[in-house]
């Protein structure tokens, strides 16, 4: 029943694509506005049930009452009965690309000195760059305040100081998501985490050989 929903899930955003695609709402800020549409009754830059199926239907998406909600709950990531605008960008825009994925793993990699799967989130201060991101770019936050939204992220629900490799693609794919071009994205990462200060080809090798 779970794989029947999710299915179905993935159909009715392709729905969403198709109608975004013809009102040309394919870069950030096209996306941005019809986030703005759907959002427009309180303007907390979430969107609670109503607010998305009354939404949805005003841009244009031909879904009915059971099929909004169906999407919302796939959606709502987090399942705070809402979504918000990094929840909307990620299932519009689905995970990064190849090129993409290739950067966030080796920063992961960087700091998974073991290649056991995870990484000690006290290793990544002092070393995490946030100049290029989105919101400092912005003036939105500052790098401090992403640092700090960057651990959070990770609901370290064992309190155990660790990061895994789904928490971190997680995060990172949000953060893909708010950024059109390739290139940026992949300076972004580089200068996040220093990343050409270090070859972690051996690690990419150790890693094969453990999953082998």
């Amino acid at each position: 029943e779970k794989m029947q929903k999710g299915g179905s899930a993935l159909e009715l955003l392709s729905k969403v694509r198709d109608a975004l695609n013809q009102r040309g709402a394919t870069t950030i800020r096209g996306l941005g506005r019809v986030f703005r549409c759907i959002d427009s009754y309180d303007g907390n830059r979430k969107c609670d049930r109503e607010e998305f199926i009354s939404g949805i239907r005003d841009i244009g998406v031909p879904l009915t009452k059971a099929e909004a909600e169906v999407l919302m709950g796939y959606l709502d990531t987090d399942g705070d009965g809402h979504i918000n605008f990094d929840e909307f960008l990620v299932g519009v825009r689905g995970k990064p690309n190849a090129r993409r994925q290739a950067i966030v793993d080796k920063a992961f990699l960087k700091f998974d000195k073991d290649c056991n799967g995870y990484i000690d989130a006290n290793d990544l201060r002092g070393t995490y760059n946030a100049k290029l991101h989105p919101k400092v770019q912005s003036g939105e936050m500052t790098e401090d305040q992403v640092f700090m939204q960057f651990l959070q992220n990770f609901n370290d629900k064992n309190n155990d100081g660790k990061v895994d490799k789904k928490e971190w693609n997680d995060y990172y794919a949000a953060v893909s998501s708010s950024i059109d071009n390739d290139d940026h994205f992949i300076q972004l990462m580089r200068t996040a985490w220093k990343l050409d200060q270090l070859n972690i080809s051996l690690k990419l090798k150790i890693q094969k050989k453990k999953k082998k």
